[in-house]
């Protein structure tokens, strides 16, 4: 297949996470061994409309790969959002010679991404960056393993605390509206409960719980509680609950916050972005457009953007299982 496009722009959008540099560093480089120019894009769409660009080449990207965050920036824009705006980042990357764009971002991204090729039928191709984990078709998103790690190593400490007064500890975590952060670092960390938007628990079963659990021995409990459970959406409220109705512990709350998207990115998400930065511009080049380039079974794949966006994928139940197996 001929080689039509000649010259790539990157950038990135919304929430940063960790490995998104490495996934610049991805597409600088496999645009350069394909002998195409590449420009990176400052503030994402924003930049975009600014023509704020940067050429970018394999030294440009040297000393990347264990950096977090991005250091193209990312910014949300509410211009991009109207007809006007998008106009204005068209003409940019016409008067650039640009001809095609690889964004890195979440699901707002991807929606952006999505208006904006359809209107002007310019090949886009995004790259699933978002500690969430919530974009549907692929596995993993860039940054979801370092927040695990990075939520985990948290816990940790915390439970050195809770062990030492016999409290109580609230740990909320990230995740908007999807529960995989709290699952996974819940169940790594030894959580006695874990609330997750995906799981009603109520606040009468987990005071149940907390009784059996104190009636069996522990002294004390951790629950981690993702920021989009219904019950936990006000964790101090939560507390405040909790310590009303039961005397048995001193309850302690901590929002781990936005630590969880900081740090240095774990192997797995270096892997991973170079993995899918690289898959960016081999779908480019075999003129996809309009997907997300995402890993199923340890397998890149080319997702439509229309099924990527049509909301997050399911919960795992057997780790559910693994949760109220080994909590008790």
């Amino acid at each position: 297949m001929t080689n039509k496009i000649k010259h790539i722009a990157v950038l990135t959008s919304g929430g940063d996470s960790p490995g998104m540099n490495a996934a610049i560093r991805a597409v600088s480089r496999a645009c350069a061994f394909h002998e195409i120019k590449c420009t990176g894009v400052y503030r994402g769409y924003q930049g975009l409309i600014e023509g704020d660009f940067k050429e970018l080449g394999p030294r440009t990207v040297k000393n990347l790969i264990n950096r977090g965050g991005t250091f193209l920036k990312s910014a949300r824009s509410k211009a991009f959002m109207t007809r006007e705006g998008r106009n204005q980042a068209f003409e940019h990357l016409k008067n650039n010679s640009i001809d095609a764009l690889v964004v890195i971002g979440g699901d707002g991204t991807f929606k952006g991404a999505e208006v904006f090729g359809n209107e002007f039928q310019f090949p886009i191709v995004g790259v699933p960056g978002t500690i969430d984990n919530d974009i549907r078709g692929t596995d993993h998103t860039i940054g979801y393993d370092t927040a695990l790690n990075t939520v985990v190593e948290a816990i940790d400490k915390i439970r050195d605390t809770a062990n030492s007064h016999n409290r109580l500890f609230l740990v909320e975590v990230m995740g908007r509206n999807a529960g995989d952060i709290a699952l996974n670092a819940g169940i790594g960390a030894g959580a006695e409960e874990i609330l997750i938007p995906e799981e009603n628990l109520g606040k009468e079963r987990l005071l149940e719980s907390l009784k059996r659990s104190r009636k069996s021995g522990k002294t004390s409990s951790i629950i981690v509680v993702a920021e989009g459970d219904q019950i936990g959406k006000n964790i101090f409220e939560l507390a405040d609950y909790i310590d009303t109705n039961l005397d048995s512990y001193e309850v302690k709350v901590t929002v781990l916050g936005h630590i969880q998207r900081g740090g240095s990115p774990s192997c797995y998400d270096r892997v991973l972005a170079s993995r899918l930065g690289i898959g960016a511009v081999d779908a480019l080049i075999n003129q996809h457009k309009a997907v997300m380039v995402g890993i199923a079974h340890k397998k890149i794949v080319n997702v439509p953007f229309e099924q990527a966006l049509a909301g997050s994928n399911e919960i795992d139940t057997d780790l559910l299982r693994v949760a109220d197996i080994t909590s008790i």
